[in-house]
C-alpha cells in the first residue's frame, strides 16, 4: 500500500541497517543512494501535500519542518546570512566571509561605540 507521497513506507529497520552495513561513517541516511533516491523521487508529491495541507488549514507539522529540512540540507547557500547578521549586531559574535572561507569578522553596524570581538571556545 502507498502512502500520500505515493511510495511504499521508505524508512524500515532493514534498509535502515543495510545503509549503514554498506557505510558505517555515513553521517545522515539523507546521503544513502537508496534514501536520497527514494525522497527526490517523492519530493513532488511531498510539496504538493504540504502545500494542500497548509492551503485546507489542516496542520501538519512533521511533514513541513522534515521538508524545510530536507530543503536545507541539499541546498549550498541559503539565506542565512540575515541570522548570522543579526547575531553579529546584537552580540559581536563575528560571521564567516563568503569571499574568504576561514575568516571570521564583526562589523560595527552602527558606528557607535568600541571596539568588540568574540572568539571561540570550549564549553
Amino acid at each position: 500500500m502507498k502512502n500520500a507521497l505515493g511510495m511504499e513506507a521508505v524508512v524500515s529497520t532493514q534498509s535502515t541497517g543495510e545503509a549503514y552495513d554498506k557505510n558505517p561513517e555515513l553521517q545522515n541516511l539523507l546521503l544513502d543512494d537508496f534514501f536520497k533516491d527514494a525522497i527526490s523521487n517523492a519530493q513532488v508529491r511531498w510539496r504538493k501535500v504540504v502545500s494542500e495541507a497548509v492551503l485546507l488549514g489542516i496542520p501538519v507539522p512533521a511533514f513541513s519542518s522534515a521538508l524545510a529540512f530536507y530543503d536545507g540540507f541539499r541546498s549550498e547557500n541559503l539565506p542565512a546570512n540575515l541570522i548570522q547578521a543579526q547575531r553579529d549586531f546584537f552580540g559581536a559574535h563575528t560571521y564567516e566571509l563568503k569571499s574568504d572561507p576561514g575568516k571570521f569578522v564583526h562589523t560595527n553596524w552602527t558606528g557607535k561605540g568600541g571596539n568588540v570581538s568574540s572568539t571561540t571556545y570550549n564549553a
